[in-house]
């Protein structure tokens, strides 16, 4: 099995680093993504749902290259322009747009919304503005000549920037040019350090005080074992003797100058009321833990900024692949409580989270399908969720609920569990 997982990373890596070499004259493919109001980056649609035009070059089909690519609503479709390794290219019509009333109408609603668009070249995404009205908002005029300026460092695009010219006035029944040009520089700028430029500059231009953090952590560190130490000094000698007074029952038993917690020591290990409930929302919490946890060193580790949807396909799969944990910690908690339902247990577990977010987020789907919105999941993808639910999530739940009840299914609680339950004094809500 390692070999397996080191033969897929070696071969993974290989790909990776092949996957964005050219040779002189090779294509270079520009995506049109999504189109959107500026002040609001959920609400995407297609970037051909405004009546832009397509280039000449024959269509190109993509296809989603991840499950988090699918479920952020990646749409990429072909842009038509011909765009070729180091060639450059002076400015050029590409298509020709024929405005109509209806066509200038959703110019003018994307412009007055300040509609923004994004496209990708070689991963590298470009963010352009659809257009812009004057000072008086009587006008609107569309951005109609995309000038590309391409870096390159030997046989790889290391840098990518877009400038919006040719401003035309929106007039109905006209015909507007789009054009593009392409101007290819050499680059200093290394392939793993592209996306840099990305980043917050105002954050990260500074550089990181690892003494200062060491020094904190550390002092963090010593003051809870310090603490721990502490109270379990403290609280060793009240274990040892409430664990040997099993004869005497908690109702004659003299509190003396007993106070707070240490009167209800024998109540706080007792079965809860709905155990199911309760330890399925502690495995499921464990697991959110180990998730979260485990994607933060990855994302530390692993560049996965600059893949699209690598952190929600990394998050998937990492909740699905622990879901062990899930069910020992909920089994094993389950069990100790007394439970014998363990099987509906297992379900509930594996199931609670999942469907908490499945739903909502599948009800939500069905508001964006509406709404012909780019971030609609397709049915492909949700039956791909609910396959993953079913034919993984659940197996490995059950490894993890049977380990869970074999290994820590046995009470072993540090007080012991009074017959009789203290009453608990009513108070005014």
């Amino acid at each position: 099995m390692r070999l397996l997982l080191l033969w897929l990373s070696v071969l993974y890596a290989w790909a990776d680093e092949h996957e964005h070499t050219y040779n002189d004259r090779e294509e270079v493919v520009l995506w049109m993504n999504t189109v959107g109001p500026y002040h609001n980056r959920q609400e995407t649609y297609k970037y051909f749902s405004l009546p832009f035009c397509v280039g000449t070059k024959k269509s190109i089909g993509h296809y989603h290259e991840t499950l988090g690519e699918a479920l952020q609503g990646v749409e990429l479709e072909f842009s038509g322009l011909n765009i070729q390794f180091k060639e450059d290219v002076m400015q050029a019509t590409y298509c020709e747009i024929d405005l109509s009333k209806g066509k200038r109408d959703a110019f003018v609603y994307a412009i007055k919304n300040h509609y923004w668009y994004q496209m990708y070249i070689d991963d590298l995404p470009i963010w352009g503005i659809v257009g812009e009205a004057d000072e008086n908002g009587e006008d609107y005029y569309l951005w109609t000549y995309k000038k590309l300026e391409i870096g390159y460092n030997g046989n790889r695009i290391v840098d990518v920037n877009l400038t919006s010219e040719g401003k035309v006035k929106l007039v109905p029944n006209t015909k507007v040019q789009m054009s593009y040009s392409v101007k290819w520089k050499k680059s200093d700028v290394r392939f793993e350090d592209r996306f840099d430029k990305y980043l917050d500059p105002s954050f990260f231009q500074h550089r990181i005080h690892w003494f200062s953090i060491f020094n904190s952590f550390m002092m963090v560190i010593f003051l809870v074992g310090l603490v721990s130490m502490i109270l379990m000094r403290t609280l060793r000698k009240d274990y040892a003797r409430y664990s040997k007074e099993e004869e005497i029952d908690d109702m004659d038993r003299d509190l003396g100058d007993e106070y707070g917690w240490k009167q209800v020591h024998g109540d706080v290990f007792r079965p809860s009321s709905h155990p199911l409930i309760f330890s399925s929302l502690i495995g499921s919490g464990c697991q959110i833990f180990a998730v979260s946890l485990i994607v933060i060193i990855v994302a530390m580790i692993e560049d996965l900024y600059t893949e699209r949807g690598s952190m929600l396909s990394t998050a998937i799969f990492v909740y699905a692949a622990i879901s062990p944990v899930n069910g020992y910690f909920g089994g094993s908690l389950y069990a100790r409580q007394g439970g014998r339902r363990w099987i509906k247990q297992m379900f509930i577990g594996a199931f609670l989270i999942p469907a908490m977010v499945c739903g909502t987020a599948f009800f939500i789907n069905f508001i964006a399908i509406y709404y012909h919105a780019s971030r609609a999941i397709p049915f492909g993808t949700m039956v791909a969720v609910c396959c993953i639910c079913f034919f993984v999530i659940l197996p490995l739940n059950l490894v993890g609920t049977i380990l869970g009840r074999n290994l820590a299914g046995q009470p072993n609680f540090p007080c012991r569990v009074n017959a009789v339950p203290r009453p608990i004094p009513e108070k005014k809500w």
